[in-house]
């Protein structure tokens, strides 16, 4: 007798997944807040927490989830050369327990369906992160930004540079013999900064406004142009052993080119496209525009070479306050979007935390290199919050520019890729990146005490007979 099918909606597991992570981050926000902390170290602390111990129960959809990008590129192997998922894995992991583990989950009956499941949560963690800076450029003002233009710029050469040179002479000495590329790939990732979770600490503290929050996030900018130019000369070194100057200065000059275009024709164009549209009687002209601004911005960025977080950070400075000015009478942008960013934003922080894979620790050697490194990174920061002149906090400064988060675990899966970093090293550099990254929230939380202006909240909706269709 035939068996009839059991249909399972794809999307059944995901909105599962989608309401375990906000949950999850409700919670330990709120715990970590009784303490007098910032939520998001709430929210990395226990995705850390239900990431490894759903590892140590065999769950195999957290068991697949944590192994972040390799997943996405598994799933591209298995489709360009016709295997199947553990066949894929077997190829591009490397053999241990560890693997075994992962394989195990692959080939289980959920094993597609957990892979459906990443591949969507991480992606939406990527859209959190340009929603994230684009809300932080909306309470980010240009004439403030300019103000403080070359103190950023100073902060974050001071900041590539240091941690770039004090990594490659601690090489020298605890890793005598390697290779050139090999150090210089390291001493790149020391540079990285990943200004997602500086800026959402400023927005819990109510400190988005503050003079050390404008300085760290116009560095962030800099240090993520300067970021490219360090990743595209040890690439260039490591792939073909020489490098392009001419590689190098377009990177630089498309760099320039697009904030300042974009963001000089945006305060161009803004004022007097909006009300023509507005007049047109679209409705939510402020969430689509400034939403669409920002997505189109992110994709310039990418198509550009840049990271798509410019983008987003740029279209929030073009629209920072541009409605409120306009519309007195309505609530801002920001306010539009602070129900989303609640739902969306701690997605990211979430997925990062369960990221982190505890048994990396059980590598002496690997903790022995990870724990020189991250005295390097910290040291290597530190020493960039004087650069940021008189009249602000140094230290708040340097420590808002310590966390390496994403940007520094992409500098080192392409490492890995091109097989400069070893699995050693590689851990050593996670377990730097996890450091410097859960350390920032709560040194901020204690060095720039918490603000009494709140970010804005959504006031009661009013429903008049005059009210504007938007």
């Amino acid at each position: 007798m035939p068996v009839t099918p059991h249909y399972t909606d794809p999307v059944a597991l995901i909105l599962i997944a989608l309401m375990l992570i906000g949950l999850s981050a409700a919670v330990g926000g709120w715990l970590v807040q009784k303490f007098g902390q910032p939520a998001v170290l709430g929210e990395l602390l226990v995705g850390i927490v239900i990431g490894n111990l759903a590892y140590w129960l065999h769950e195999p959809i957290i068991t697949v989830i944590r192994e972040g990008d390799i997943v996405r590129q598994i799933t591209l192997y298995a489709l360009s050369h016709g295997v199947g998922l553990v066949g894929a894995a077997k190829t591009m992991l490397p053999s241990g327990p560890e693997t075994a583990r992962v394989l195990a989950a692959l080939g289980s009956e959920v094993g597609p369906r957990a892979v459906g499941v990443f591949l969507f949560i991480d992606e939406l963690s990527r859209l959190a992160v340009i929603f994230l800076l684009f809300l932080v450029g909306l309470e980010t003002s240009v004439s403030e930004m300019r103000r403080v233009g070359h103190r950023a710029f100073s902060v974050a050469v001071v900041g590539v540079v240091c941690p770039m040179f004090l990594g490659l002479g601690t090489l020298a000495i605890v890793m005598p013999g390697m290779s050139l590329a090999h150090d210089l790939f390291i001493g790149g990732i020391l540079t990285a900064t990943s200004v997602g979770i500086t800026a959402r600490v400023f927005h819990d503290l109510g400190r988005t406004q503050s003079t050390e929050a404008r300085i760290i996030l116009g560095a962030a900018v800099v240090d993520d142009i300067l970021g490219l130019l360090v990743l595209a000369v040890v690439t260039g070194l490591v792939v073909h052993g020489t490098v392009s100057f001419w590689g190098i200065s377009e990177i630089t000059l498309k760099a320039i080119v697009f904030l300042v275009g974009s963001i000089g024709a945006g305060l161009w164009l803004t004022p007097r496209l909006v009300p023509r549209i507005r007049r047109m009687g679209f409705r939510n002209v402020r969430l689509i525009f400034g939403l669409g601004l920002a997505f189109v911005l992110s994709w310039l960025a990418n198509r550009i070479g840049l990271a798509t977080i410019v983008g987003a950070f740029a279209a929030g400075l073009i629209l920072e306050r541009f409605f409120t000015q306009e519309l007195e009478d309505e609530h801002s942008l920001r306010e539009v979007l602070s129900p989303l960013e609640s739902l969306v934003v701690p997605v990211f922080f979430v997925l990062m935390g369960l990221q982190v894979k505890l048994e990396t620790f059980l590598n002496w050697h690997a903790i022995e290199l990870a724990a020189i490194l991250t005295v390097v990174a910290i040291i290597g920061k530190l020493v960039a919050g004087p650069a940021a002149g008189r009249g602000v906090s140094w230290l708040s400064v340097g420590i808002g520019m310590l966390p390496r988060g994403e940007v520094g675990l992409i500098f080192a899966s392409i490492g890995k890729a091109l097989g400069v970093v070893d699995d050693t090293v590689f851990s050593a550099i996670i377990l730097m990146v996890v450091v410097t990254t859960l350390l920032t929230p709560p040194l901020l939380g204690l060095v720039m005490p918490q603000s009494d202006h709140k970010p804005p909240t959504p006031a009661p909706a009013t429903t008049t007979a005059t009210q504007s269709p938007d």
